[in-house]
């Protein structure tokens, strides 16, 4: 099991890089968490709400089609995307949700690239009673409408971003000068495995029910581990929700997949472990896109979820220690991915998930013998439509 040290540091990943403001929240808020996985009745309510909510346990589907195309794969889909609301997002946020009432917050706020995490928050909201404001990149608002309409009917405040990119990065900026603003009253839900300290922990903890689940429906159907596991990588907490559980089984190959945008050789991909460098972004310390005199790049994915220049600091540590191998996929690539799937097996995944499918086929290439692997097939394509529609 992979844990961060007192000050949150997964190896030299991590930290709290935040306004003096938020520090005595932060701690607070770890205090709460901590109390919070140690407390029955926490872990009650919150499994109940991820059962009879949100529709666990997910199922871990056998691709027969999608295998037989392959040749020297035996892939099995793990169905984040037959979750209410969409996508594994739901997890995280019934989790901080329910830590927010504990708090005693009145109002919460989020951001959101492609929307799943706008719509996950919104509901959980709704559910709750509680205010909600989600900041979501110009660009995205318009890339994503679907899910904007889908949060508004919530109930949720959405706040477009037109500053720098106008997509992901610039909304996560947006959302902390809010939190400093109004601390005493709100509670920021973030949506993946980044930020300051204890959130990667804790978005990582909501979303390992993903791996328990996938671990053990495997071993059902197997009676062994898989040989790989394939996710795609933004924040990258879908990922670190399945890899975590298999963190100590070091005959299961880990596999994150960037997305490459237009191709690494250029300025428009979103691969921040590939072609990143250690720095400070949003709180923490890990690997972003940046200039050499430090200012951030902005980043560029065909996949909203994906647009982001910085990954998860414990990513960071996976790639450090080589528990993790990180490959990319171009935009284009993924494209072919969706249609892969959606062909062949009757699932249209998102686009980002589409990166982890069409990788597949990469990895099936190198491969000896026949090899199992589990899929975290995130979310599904519903929201790419506008997106893809001229592309198919």
């Amino acid at each position: 099991m992979s844990l961060p040290d007192k000050k949150g540091y997964f190896g030299d990943f991590g930290g709290k890089y935040v306004p003096e403001t938020l520090m005595a929240l932060l701690d607070d808020l770890e205090k709460v968490f901590r109390g919070a996985l140690k407390d029955r009745s926490f872990q009650k309510e919150f499994q109940y709400y991820l059962r009879e909510y949100a529709g666990r346990p997910t199922s871990l589907y056998l691709a027969e089609r999608l295998s037989r195309h392959l040749k020297t794969l035996k892939v099995y889909l793990k169905r984040e995307d037959l979750l209410h609301t969409g996508a594994h997002k739901i997890n995280n946020t019934i989790g901080q949700v329910l830590l927010a009432k504990r708090m005693k917050k009145t109002r919460i706020i989020a951001e959101t690239g492609a929307g799943q995490h706008g719509v996950a928050t919104a509901t959980v909201a709704a559910l709750m009673g509680l205010e909600c404001v989600i900041y979501m990149g110009a660009e995205d608002v318009k890339r994503q409408a679907l899910n904007v309409d889908r949060m508004k009917l919530l109930g949720a405040k959405v706040i477009p971003v037109t500053s720098g990119s106008q997509t992901l990065k610039d909304a996560m900026n947006e959302a902390i000068r809010d939190w400093v603003t109004n601390v005493r009253n709100t509670f920021y839900i973030i949506g993946s495995v980044a930020g300051p300290h204890p959130y990667p922990l804790m978005v990582r903890e909501f979303q390992a029910v993903i791996g328990r689940e996938a671990r053990r429906q495997f071993l059902a159907k197997e009676k062994r581990l898989p040989d790989y596991l394939v996710a795609c990588v933004g924040g990258g907490s879908n990922a670190m929700g399945l890899f975590h559980s298999f963190f100590n089984d070091r005959k299961v190959h880990m596999i994150g997949v960037e997305a490459a945008g237009l191709g690494l050789n250029t300025d428009q991909n979103s691969a921040s472990l590939k072609k990143g460098e250690v720095g400070i972004l949003h709180g923490s310390k890990s690997r972003v896109l940046e200039t050499k005199d430090g200012q951030i790049k902005p980043a560029h994915s065909i996949a909203a979820g994906l647009d982001y220049p910085g990954v998860g600091p414990e990513h960071a540590y996976y790639q450090e220690i080589g528990r993790a191998q990180y490959v990319t996929v171009t935009d284009q690539e993924a494209v072919s991915g969706l249609k892969l799937l959606s062909r062949i097996e009757g699932i249209i995944p998102a686009m980002e998930t589409a990166h982890a499918i069409i990788y597949l086929e990469k990895l099936a290439r190198t491969v000896k013998g026949q090899k199992s692997v589990i899929v975290c097939l995130s979310g599904r394509g519903d929201k790419d439509m506008g997106t893809i529609k001229n592309l198919i």
